[in-house]
C-alpha cells in the first residue's frame, strides 16, 4: 500500500514537472528572472551614497573655511553643484532635487577655531528622502569632526580631540548589497514558489484536467504532495541561482555551511507552499490565484524585515511578522551567508518556520478535502 501511494505521487510530481518544463518560457522563468532581479536589486536598491550633489555657503572666507571646503570635496564623495551668497538662495536647488545638501560656513568660523570653540557650520538636507539624507548628513558630520581634529592638532589648541576607530562587522565596507542579495535567496524563492503552488491547483480546474485527477486513483493527500514536491525543487533550484550569482557575480564571501543553509530553505519552502497550497484550495482559477498571491505576497515583503527592521516597526506588526515565514528565511540567509551562524543560533528560527508549515499545511489539506466535497 506504501510503495503503491509512492508511485502514485512519482507520477503526479512527474507530471506537474513536465508541465512546468515542457514550455520553454517557463522553463526561462525558472532562471531568468531570479537572475535579472538579484542584478536590479544588487545595483539599484542600495542605500549607499557615492555621489552627493551639494551647495556651499562660506559666509566666512578664510583659510580655515577654504581648508574645510578643500576637505569636503577631496572625499570624492561631495560634488558642489552651486555657490552661493546666503542660505536662503537654496530653496530652488531642493525643490528642483538638484542638491541633496546645503552646507552653510558660519561667520567667525575661523575666529572660533582659533578660540578653542567648535567652528559653526549648518547642514541644510532634503528631507523629502529622509534616508539619502540621513547619510550624507552623516558624511558631512564625520568630515567636519575630522577637520576639526586636525585643526586642533596643527594649531596646538587646548581642546583634546578624541579619536574613534570603527569597525564593521559581517560588512567591512557597509555595502548594501551584501546584506541586499542574501536576502533575495527568500525573498525571490518565496516569490516564485508561492505563485507557483497557488496556481496549480487552480491550472488544472481552468484547463478542465481537475476531473480527471478525482477520477485518477489519487487521495487528497497524495495530490497536494505531489503539487508541493515539484514546487519546492522549483524553489531550491532558484535559491541555488540567486546563491551562485551571490558568489561569483557579487563576490560576496559565504562565511557559514551550505548545509545548514538548504536545511533552512527546506523549511522555510515548507511554509510558504503551505500558504500556496491554502490560495490554491480556495481560488477557482488562475487569475483569482494570482489575485491572491500578491494580496499575500506585498505583506510578506513588507514584513520581512528586508528593507527595514522588524524592531522599528510598531509592536501590532511586529507581532504581526510572527506568522511570515519570509521574516525567519531572511534571518537564516542573512546568519549563515554572513554570520556564519550554526544550527544552534538558528534554531529559533527554524523552530518557527517548522510550527508554520505544520499549521498551514493541515488546514491546505482540510480546505482540499472541503472543496473536493
Amino acid at each position: 500500500m506504501f510503495i503503491a501511494s509512492l508511485l502514485r505521487i512519482a507520477t503526479l510530481i512527474r507530471k506537474e514537472l513536465l508541465v512546468i518544463l515542457k514550455d520553454p518560457r517557463s522553463r526561462a522563468s525558472i532562471i531568468v528572472p531570479p537572475i535579472l532581479q538579484c542584478l536590479i536589486f544588487g545595483y539599484a536598491a542600495t542605500y549607499d551614497l557615492n555621489t552627493v550633489p551639494y551647495a556651499l555657503v562660506d559666509q566666512d572666507r578664510t583659510t580655515a573655511s577654504r581648508n574645510l571646503i578643500a576637505k569636503i570635496e577631496g572625499s570624492g564623495i561631495f560634488e558642489r553643484v552651486a555657490t552661493l551668497a546666503q542660505a536662503g538662495q537654496a530653496v530652488r536647488l531642493l525643490d528642483a532635487k538638484q542638491a541633496v545638501l546645503i552646507i552653510v560656513v558660519e561667520r567667525d568660523f575661523e575666529r572660533q577655531l582659533e578660540g578653542g570653540a567648535p567652528g559653526a557650520v549648518q547642514v541644510i538636507a532634503d528631507g523629502r528622502n529622509s534616508n539619502t539624507s540621513g547619510i550624507a548628513q552623516g558624511y558631512a558630520n564625520t568630515i567636519v569632526g575630522d577637520f576639526t581634529s586636525d585643526w586642533l592638532a596643527q594649531k596646538g589648541g587646548s581642546g583634546k580631540a578624541v579619536q574613534v576607530t570603527t569597525r564593521a562587522w559581517y560588512n567591512p565596507q557597509l555595502e548594501t548589497r551584501w546584506s541586499m542579495v542574501p536576502s533575495l535567496i527568500g525573498t525571490i524563492t518565496m516569490l516564485m514558489t508561492m505563485m507557483l503552488t497557488a496556481m496549480s491547483v487552480a491550472r488544472e480546474r481552468e484547463e478542465g484536467t481537475f476531473d480527471q485527477l478525482l477520477v485518477a486513483p489519487f487521495t487528497p493527500t497524495e495530490i497536494m504532495i505531489g503539487k508541493a514536491v515539484p514546487s519546492m525543487i522549483v524553489g531550491i533550484t532558484q535559491a541555488s541561482t540567486i546563491l551562485l550569482v551571490a558568489l561569483f557575480w557579487f563576490r560576496i564571501p559565504f562565511a557559514g555551511s551550505f548545509l545548514t543553509l538548504y536545511l533552512g530553505l527546506s523549511l522555510f519552502l515548507a511554509a510558504a507552499i503551505g500558504f500556496g497550497l491554502f490560495l490554491s484550495s480556495v481560488a477557482g482559477n488562475m487569475q483569482q490565484a494570482m489575485i491572491l498571491g500578491f494580496v499575500f505576497l506585498m505583506p510578506f515583503m513588507l514584513l520581512s524585515g528586508l528593507m527595514s527592521p522588524t524592531d522599528n516597526m510598531p509592536k501590532v506588526l511586529q507581532y504581526a511578522t510572527m506568522i511570515n515565514p519570509l521574516k525567519y528565511a531572511i534571518s537564516i540567509t542573512r546568519g549563515v551567508y554572513l554570520e556564519g551562524a550554526g544550527l544552534d543560533a538558528l534554531f529559533p528560527d527554524m523552530l518557527a518556520l517548522v510550527v508554520i508549515a505544520a499549521v498551514t499545511m493541515p488546514i491546505a489539506a482540510w480546505m482540499f478535502r472541503h472543496r473536493l466535497n
